[in-house]
């Protein structure tokens, strides 16, 4: 789940990192009040969840409070990637003496977080590591040892920085690790950490990006931030559909039927059991469908959990058929999940036997879900069919009936 800049810098802010006057502002004269109170040339920042703001024009400069609300007009209409602003963050503009960048990140290979510094900040770290590796330093840090400001310090030193500059870096690398730790994410991103012509430091933009299984361990977080629960956030804002498939599964503890992402596709997807939701999107694709959403079911969700999400899959427009998909499971029932899927096209209008294109859902009560799928006249399979066979067949249903 990804934070907007100023929900990132609220983060921060908790952690003690140096943070310059700001404000957001959703009209012109917001934009102007603020100005004022701060007392200072502005920069104004469209608040969208991608980059390229200042290549799009998004990001502006005021010398005064008038100019500042001009800023804030022309900045909103701008579409930036494929986003509108609803806000915009008004900050003290900053005199820059040099730029760093400090990020922590998840490495998968070897499975645990890197603190990654550069002091050649307000690029793409990619091209700074690309082009510059020997100003660009990687540190590993324990999920299991206490982390100490050492490790901050070494990653500072191995690009060369000494003396006060790298005494006062030390702790702002320090903290965004305290940071990525404590709220179990998955980015938390400096770039660029400023160093001002009076010798001060200041985070000028910050990105955090956060476990979207996180989200109920830090609720009160999200909450005082302004991040409301149905917001199911990526490299853009949530879709109503999406906000939908967080209130499906908000709605019923039991299971999970939710993570819910929108594409443009013919097929809905109902499909889970771990990594299997993966597997079973790109096999779709793979096999030349074309998937209407992800989202992923199991846990042992309730017959009204699976069936909410069935209607809201089929209530996305363009949708032809559905594919009930999971992996094996041991402890979600396959007759609970039939009877929801089921019950989901009947209040849906449609005929179960011409909605569901395959059900392949091997497991616990296995033969009972059978039983209720053969009575509606829907085509099953069992575990002798692969994942990739079984997404194969709900493609061909398409395919025969003249979609691609």
């Amino acid at each position: 789940m990804r934070f907007y800049e100023h929900e990132s810098k609220a983060l921060f802010a908790r952690q003690g990192l140096p943070l310059g006057k700001s404000g957001l502002a959703r009209s012109g004269d917001e934009a102007r009040r603020i100005a004022a109170e701060i007392g200072a040339p502005v920069v104004l920042k469209s608040q969208v969840l991608s980059g390229g703001r200042m290549k799009a024009g998004a990001v502006k400069f005021a010398d005064t409070p008038d100019a500042a609300a001009k800023a804030f007009d022309a900045i909103l209409p701008i579409v930036v990637n494929g986003q509108r602003a609803e806000s915009v963050l008004v900050e003290e503009k900053s005199p820059i003496a040099q730029e760093y960048y400090v990020g922590v990140t998840w490495d998968g290979r070897r499975k645990r977080p890197v603190l990654i510094f550069s002091d050649m900040g307000g690029i793409d770290i990619e091209e700074v590591a690309e082009q510059h590796p020997d100003h660009v330093s990687k540190t590993h840090v324990s999920t299991l040892l206490p982390f100490t400001p050492r490790l901050a310090k070494e990653a500072v030193g191995a690009t060369g920085v000494t003396g006060p500059e790298l005494n006062r870096l030390t702790p702002i690398a320090a903290a965004l690790v305290e940071v990525f730790l404590r709220y179990d994410l998955t980015l938390a991103e400096i770039n660029p950490l400023a160093r001002l012509d009076d010798g001060r430091f200041v985070v000028l933009d910050g990105h955090v990006d956060m476990e979207a299984e996180a989200r109920e361990i830090h609720r009160k977080l999200l909450e005082e931030i302004g991040i409301r629960p149905e917001e199911t956030r990526q490299a853009r804002p949530p879709t109503d559909f999406e906000i939908r498939g967080a209130q499906v599964d908000a709605a019923d503890h039991r299971g999970v039927a939710g993570n819910v992402v929108e594409f443009d596709g013919n097929l809905g997807l109902v499909i889970g059991a771990g990594g299997g939701s993966l597997t079973l999107f790109d096999a779709v694709r793979q096999q030349g469908g074309r998937p209407a959403n992800y989202c992923e079911i199991g846990g042992n969700p309730s017959v009204q959990k699976a069936c909410e999400l069935t209607k809201l899959v089929l209530s996305k427009p363009g949708v032809e058929k559905i594919a009930v998909m999971m992996n094996v499971v041991s402890n979600t029932r396959v007759d609970i999940v039939a009877r929801g899927v089921v019950k989901g096209c009947v209040e849906s209008g449609r005929d179960p036997a011409e909605t569901i294109a395959i059900f392949r859902i091997p497991g616990s009560w296995e033969d009972e879900g059978f039983k209720i799928l053969k009575k509606y006249g829907v085509e099953y399979c069992d575990r002798s069919v692969s994942m990739y066979e079984a997404a194969g067949k709900a493609v061909a249903k398409l395919s025969a009936g003249g979609t691609t």
